[in-house]
């Protein structure tokens, strides 16, 4: 089916209306759900979460790998009028204890190798432990079941947290409106339809990994959801389930990138989508040249608005370092610091505003206002926007460039240089597989350029031709003053380069 841009939002339970009956829905280890089994069970779910004495606006968090339970979670809360918050499996017991603590879970779902792990005091006193070996079959297979719900789509239905990455987590609350919409747009503009497959690789704690399964049945398509342990695993579910869309974040890319791919593994894919970061040119090209019939969507997005641009397609190949234009619903405008709408080929900051934004974090007022913020005066839609901290640039095209984000900018030497840009000229000179640049106090410059790399060769090698390439390519005053080179580089727990454990290691590598 067609997946038409409807502006009206829906509870967000509804998805599992959508898609004909007797279509597949979800493929996992426990079989095959159809539309109207999906349906079923989020009804069945949902009734089971409150035999547990849960009430409305509750909070229940689920800690599970991408098994059923975990996967029927996001329609069945919102169905049962609670709300979900989704804990990345990948996280330790102290993390997973403030995200308990901070969202005032009456309820954590959890397997028991999980659950053993939280220590005294981990799990407040008020919050319930369901062990999903022990009470998920029953939780799924309960005999009552709820209709679809006539929720109020301004409602809060989840609360997502950040990966921490500029200090403590985050609870970023999200709307039924928000979750629709972003199914939905999503849904459209990728062109999903009811003979689709997604491999639902991202954690389901993560936006877009959430939107792997929502988008997915928006379009009454099918979701074979898959915990991977290396990319070959990726490849071999794509060959073996027939997979017609992957989503991916530039650490995952460059790992499939570089993994071997049998013709048979190749030929089902219609569309790759990124996201978490950009893909550098480099990359862009492997991935053209590995997968030449599928659509590849470079896209861009924050937890805080979901997704703000994509770029058609077509298009990338002339213009590969783009993020594209703004997503259906959305709203996005590059702004100055005196809140008036930049130039085109003039730097600023990006803002987004519309109905994906969401509601602000929770119990947070302080950091909810520095982010979300009344919208620039050009805004059509007004109203609460989010002031990204992104730095941008806007062509005649009217197709943005990400430039970097404010509170990662490097100052050197009067210079603000954007690690983007050191990072991307590192990976093109074919020396760096990966890379990531970090400025460290210098005495003479303010903040030097320390670059972390993992090589794409012989270390020596390397070395010698990201030197030369640098001393080629970039103005001096961009030069890194020192490049460590590691075998692997750290990832936080949705997957993306972690800049936060590195500049913990910059600092004590630098003093």
């Amino acid at each position: 089916m067609d997946v038409l841009p409807d502006p009206t939002p829906r509870p967000l339970d509804h998805l599992a209306l959508i898609g004909a009956r007797d279509a597949p829905a979800l493929a996992d280890k426990a079989g095959l759900l159809d539309h109207g089994g999906l349906d079923d069970a989020v009804g069945a779910l949902a009734a089971g979460l409150l035999g547990r004495g849960l009430r409305p606006g509750d909070r229940v968090a689920s800690w599970l790998p991408k098994q059923r339970l975990a996967c029927l979670m996001p329609l069945a809360a919102a169905r049962a009028g609670l709300v979900h918050v989704p804990v990345n499996p990948l996280l330790k017991h102290g993390q997973v204890a403030h995200i308990l603590a901070d969202s005032g879970a009456r309820l954590l779902i959890a397997g028991r190798g999980r659950a053993d792990t939280l220590g005294s005091g981990d799990r407040p006193d008020d919050c319930a432990l369901l062990v999903e070996e022990d009470e998920g079959a029953a939780l799924l297979g309960h005999g009552d079941h709820l209709p679809p719900s006539s929720a109020d789509p301004d409602a809060l239905v989840a609360i997502l947290y950040t990966s921490g990455s500029t200090g403590r987590p985050k609870g970023v609350m999200l709307s039924h409106a928000n979750l629709w919409l972003g199914a939905v747009g999503v849904a459209h503009y990728l062109g999903l339809g009811a003979d689709d497959r997604t491999l639902a690789v991202l954690p389901l704690s993560f936006d877009y990994g959430q939107n792997q399964l929502l988008s997915t049945w928006a379009a009454g398509g099918c979701v074979h959801p898959l915990d991977y342990l290396t990319a070959r695993d990726v490849v071999r579910a794509v060959g073996r389930h027939g997979i017609t869309t992957l989503a991916g974040v530039p650490p995952l890319w460059i790992q499939l990138a570089e993994a071997e791919w049998p013709v048979e593994c190749v030929a089902p894919l219609r569309r790759l989508t990124n996201t978490g970061g950009r893909m550098s040119v480099p990359l862009v090209r492997r991935l053209r040249a590995l997968f030449p019939a599928a659509r590849l969507f470079s896209m861009y997005g924050l937890t805080e608005a979901f997704r703000s641009t994509y770029l058609d397609p077509a298009l990338i190949d002339e213009h590969p370092e783009s993020i594209g234009r703004e997503i259906p619903f959305a709203e996005v405008l590059v702004v100055r610091p005196d809140g008036t709408v930049a130039a085109d080929g003039e730097p600023g900051e990006l803002v987004h505003a519309g109905p994906l934004v969401a509601q602000g974090y929770w119990r947070d007022a302080e950091r909810t206002a520095q982010r979300f913020r009344p919208a620039p005066a050009a805004s059509r839609h007004g109203g609460t926007a989010v002031w990204s901290g992104d730095t941008v640039v806007r062509d005649a095209a009217g197709l943005l460039r990400f430039v970097g984000r404010d509170d990662e900018m490097i100052k050197s030497s009067g210079n603000r240089i954007s690690p983007t840009e050191i990072e991307e000229a590192a990976i093109a000179s074919g020396a760096a597989a990966e890379a990531v640049a970090l400025g460290v106090p210098d005495d003479r410059l303010g903040q030097a350029i320390l670059l972390y790399a993992r090589p794409a060769g012989a270390e020596a090698d390397a070395d010698a031709r990201l030197t030369d390439w640098f001393r080629h390519n970039l103005p001096n005053f961009m030069q890194p003053a020192r490049v460590i080179w590691r075998d692997e580089l750290p990832r936080n727990a949705n997957g993306k380069l972690d800049r936060t454990a590195l500049k913990a290691q910059a600092t004590e590598e630098t003093r």
